[in-house]
């Protein structure tokens, strides 16, 4: 992937970790957020909901981001509440980064992470969810269906609005290099991604055709699902759906593409 331009529309603050996995690969990422995060306006829901759990009344903490542990943590701390007061509650996670975040921001053990990262396999992933109480803290514009899917197993559950996405701006001049055929990657780690992307480079006065001949690889099914109900076809899914997978996924992609062109 040596010499690859490779633009990364996570937020600024997320965007370090993909960076390096791609420079590693001697790709040169280019930065282009296409989300930037704020906290809701009105955070009395997820502080309340923190000092429930503080009080040990939810059975099971659901986090879907490490973002959202970020948040979990800041709140915390205003509210002079510590991580170790949610020891009591179970924490289940989707995706690796999340867990890590869980392990080494809240200091928590985490006791589920399902297999894939769909609402059905966290499902499975839990033990009996029947009159289970669960804390599910999400950004604005999460799909409610694992709230569904878990409230359909009989789970009580209880969603806050943790952080809100807006739409991300600086890195680089992106419309000028995909006219230029520049960019050989664009890569999207989540719904919001892909829809504030074509926001962001409509605005910006790009078009998706000068998306032609860029490879586009999407982390996971739901994001895939999303970039194609918007007319884009995606090349590149791994099956595992985590960032190194993604970088990998891609890596292989360029490999099979080079190898084919010199025959």
């Amino acid at each position: 992937m040596k010499g690859k331009r490779i633009v990364i529309t996570r937020a600024e603050a997320e965007a370090q970790v993909l960076c390096e996995l791609f420079a590693q690969r001697g790709a040169e990422p280019l930065l282009y957020p296409c989300i930037a995060r704020a906290l809701p306006l009105d955070l009395a829901p997820l502080d309340d909901a923190l000092r429930a759990a503080a009080a040990g009344f939810f059975d099971w903490l659901i986090l879907t981001s490490a973002y959202s542990v970020h948040i979990l943590a800041q709140r915390l701390a205003t509210l002079g509440l510590s991580p170790a007061h949610l020891r009591q509650t179970a924490v289940a996670t989707i995706g690796s980064a999340t867990s890590d975040a869980v392990r080494h921001v809240l200091g928590l053990t985490v006791r589920a992470v399902p297999e894939s990262y769909v609402a059905e396999s966290m499902v499975q992933a839990l033990p009996s969810l029947v009159q289970a109480r669960i804390l599910l803290p999400q950004g604005d514009l999460a799909r409610p269906i694992l709230a569904e899917k878990l409230g359909a197993a009989g789970a009580d559950v209880t969603t806050v609005i943790a952080y809100h996405t807006t739409l991300g701006r600086g890195g680089v001049d992106l419309p000028p290099l995909l006219v230029d055929r520049q960019v050989d990657a664009i890569t999207f780690t989540s719904s919001s991604t892909v829809s504030n992307f074509l926001r962001r480079l409509e605005i910006e006065g790009g078009t998706t055709a000068d998306l032609s001949g860029v490879c586009l690889a999407s982390i996971g099914p739901t994001t895939m699902r999303t970039a194609q109900e918007h007319g884009l076809r995606v090349e590149v899914m791994p099956t595992c759906h985590t960032l190194a997978e993604l970088v990998i996924a891609l890596e292989a992609y360029f490999t099979v593409w080079e190898n084919s062109d010199a025959q």
